[in-house]
């Protein structure tokens, strides 16, 4: 892992999903990515915003944000019209990239989005197809409910049509049925994808993400659980900006509990430099920068 300096991520799903909002939310910015060849070279936003407005993307462009360079994203254009040639492209790539012998071009994690906005087709045959036909190997797969805040309308019309309550009852109600409508819509979608030949590695609902500085720290928790190799969920939970305090629970879950629950023997054993090194492994470069001249200026 000591290769891999950057998180890369493929972010899927249906047309207006709000994959764009939720790379800003977990990039803490409001501002557009920069795109990138292969290469790594610029391409001008003129041609970017051209094809965008066409509905294209190409999924070999990797979109950057200043904000936080560290994560790598690649947005892959909905294939829910039913394109043979769109999916296929999709396809191709996440088998290439799951597996390349380049460390540094190869993929971390999916997301595949699917909007509460639809809520009442949460599993279209786009999804099915997806998870029944495209193996991605030791990538997982993490399906994101998005724009869950779309079911707080759905909540109010039912408390105020099926349940005849006034408004002010049904205001007092919403927040409740708008959990169990949640519940509900997850415990449908996983009850047809995790029948697939290849289900999703894990699920969470993402909110409020039109708002600026919504909490990104399920997903960043989420996707780090589904990713088994310690290198990764190291290299993930450094780099994301979300929360100071998943650095120390996985710091203290992955590597000061096991040397804890050493031998007294082995205990004594352990480096204090060495440990104190690991530990900053969890947490951003510019904690390691800081550790560094502090080092510097104590000796």
């Amino acid at each position: 892992m000591a290769n891999i300096e950057r998180f890369r991520i493929l972010i899927m799903g249906r047309a207006n999903a709000g994959k764009t909002t939720i790379l800003q939310r977990v990039c803490n910015t409001t501002d557009n990515p920069g795109i990138f060849d292969g290469k790594g070279n610029k391409i001008e936003s003129n041609i970017v915003r051209g094809t965008l407005e066409r509905g294209h993307h190409n999924i070999e462009h990797e979109l950057i944000f200043s904000s936080n360079p560290g994560f790598v994203f690649h947005d892959s254009c909905g294939f829910e019209a039913g394109s043979a040639g769109q999916f296929d492209k999709m396809k191709n790539f996440v088998v290439d990239r799951a597996v390349t012998p380049s460390l540094k071009k190869r993929i971390h994690a999916i997301w595949f989005c699917i909007p509460m906005t639809d809520y009442h087709r949460t599993v279209t045959a786009a999804e099915q197809k997806f998870f029944n036909e495209c193996d991605t190997g030791h990538v997982p797969v993490i399906v994101l409910l998005t724009k869950t805040d779309a079911l707080y309308l759905a909540a109010m019309e039912e408390l105020l049509d099926s349940y005849g309550l006034d408004l002010g009852e049904a205001k007092k109600k919403a927040a409740e049925k708008e959990r169990k409508l949640l519940e509900k819509w997850l415990a449908h979608t996983k009850g047809i994808l995790d029948n697939c030949k290849f289900p999703p590695k894990a699920y969470v609902s993402v909110q409020k993400m039109h708002e600026e500085g919504a909490d990104c720290m399920a997903l960043v928790q989420c996707t780090t659980n589904a990713v088994n190799e310690e290198g990764l969920q190291r290299l993930l939970i450094s780099t994301q900006q979300s929360s100071i305090a998943l650095c120390v629970e996985y710091a203290v879950k992955k590597t000061l509990r096991p040397r804890m629950e050493l031998g007294i023997k082995d205990r004594l054993l352990v480096n204090g430099k060495d440990l104190e090194r690991e530990l900053l492994w969890w947490f951003p470069s510019k904690y390691l920068v800081i550790h560094s001249i502090v080092s510097v200026d104590g000796c």
